[in-house]
């Protein structure tokens, strides 16, 4: 029992720090660098997709190993995978809409993006791929998934709220050039923590 919760711990440590799929594995780069420039804005991105994240994670998995893999209809798992992911999206969406109305105004274009972000169709497919996933252990790496993607973009938002009152830093660097530099720097961070995990 306290291997397998051990087994589980380090799988999500390892999904939020060590493999880390916007600083690491560089997935759903548009809305980290899109919706990154107020804290608010980015901690309810990160909220939107680590739930979009671990729900379609779990949904995946159970379609492919018992809808499409016995009746040998694999290939047809990016539809699939696509369309669960766009249903939990336009369900977040609608509930969005009605319930937290500011945030919904503040995400703007990038919340039915959530849709096409590679980060949630790369954590579906790596899940399915590894093959020696459980149940268990897909849920453990999509909730790691979303936790990593929801620190890294807040962090980069509280980065980016410093920086744009600075009235040392050059015009040329302002805006995008200065968030890419500082992704980049945030990646090498990120990047130390492999060979603790």
């Amino acid at each position: 029992m306290q291997s397998e919760f051990m087994k589980l711990f380090l799988i999500v440590m390892g999904a939020v720090f060590v493999n880390n799929y916007v600083l690491a594995q560089f997935l759903g780069m548009c809305p980290f660098f899109g919706v990154s420039k107020k804290t608010e804005t980015a901690f309810g991105m990160g909220i939107s997709v680590l739930f979009v994240m671990t729900i379609s994670s779990v949904l995946t998995y159970l379609c492919y190993r018992y809808i499409l893999v016995p009746q040998n209809i694999e290939y047809l798992k990016t539809i699939v995978f696509i369309l669960i992911i766009a249903s939990i999206v336009q369900f977040i969406e609608v509930f969005m809409k009605k319930k937290l109305r500011r945030l919904y105004t503040m995400l703007g274009i990038y919340l039915p993006l959530i849709t096409t972000n590679c980060a949630i169709f790369g954590v579906t497919l790596l899940n399915i791929r590894e093959g020696n996933l459980s149940l268990l252990s897909t849920l453990a790496n999509s909730i790691g998934a979303g936790v990593g993607f929801t620190l890294a973009i807040v962090l980069m938002a509280g980065i980016r709220e410093k920086y744009e009152n600075n009235n040392d830093i050059h015009k040329v660097f302002m805006g995008f050039p200065l968030a890419l530099f500082t992704a980049g720097l945030m990646s090498i961070a990120f990047m130390g923590f492999q060979g603790i995990i």
